[in-house]
């Protein structure tokens, strides 16, 4: 085998890093494009996990206002997205096992928090790393609905 061979046959025994970015990403924003721009660069396939509706509401307290078949559509046609999957079950690591990944992406707003926490704890026994990634503060699905609501009455 020649030196470019050496290069090729390297390259494919390298295991591809996955990452897993998980979100509602109602009323999609600039701040969910950030997110998965940063994701996608610390990783070689990026898959984004679209928080159900059932999910969403059971975190959030509410219904998104954009149902998950669009929701899902919308992330799956950003550039920086490999795969869009519903998320389907409360536990990460239930989410880990039915689609694996390496590294998890959250934003900033998770660390040193109880869930934080124990997303840590939990993926270490697994070796999935956690990367932080600064929260958007002047965007938000909550500001952006707090605005539609303002507008509306």
């Amino acid at each position: 085998m020649g030196p470019l061979g050496s290069i090729v046959a390297k390259q494919n025994s390298r295991r591809l890093r996955v990452g897993y970015a998980p979100g509602v990403y109602d009323l999609f924003h600039v701040g969910h494009l950030n997110i998965l721009r940063h994701a996608r660069s610390q990783c070689d396939r990026l898959i984004a996990g679209v928080v159900s509706d059932e999910m969403a509401e059971l975190a959030k307290g509410r219904p998104p206002v954009v149902p998950l078949v669009e929701r899902l559509e919308i992330v799956r046609s950003v550039r920086f997205v490999d795969e869009a999957v519903a998320e389907t079950v409360p536990s990460k690591l239930d989410t880990w096992r039915q689609t694996p990944f390496d590294i998890l992406f959250k934003g900033d707003d998770w660390r040193g928090t109880e869930k934080g926490d124990r997303l840590e704890r939990d993926f270490a026994t697994v070796g999935v790393e956690i990367v932080y990634f600064p929260y958007t503060v002047h965007t938000s699905s909550t500001l952006l609905r707090r605005a539609l609501d303002s507008l509306a009455s």
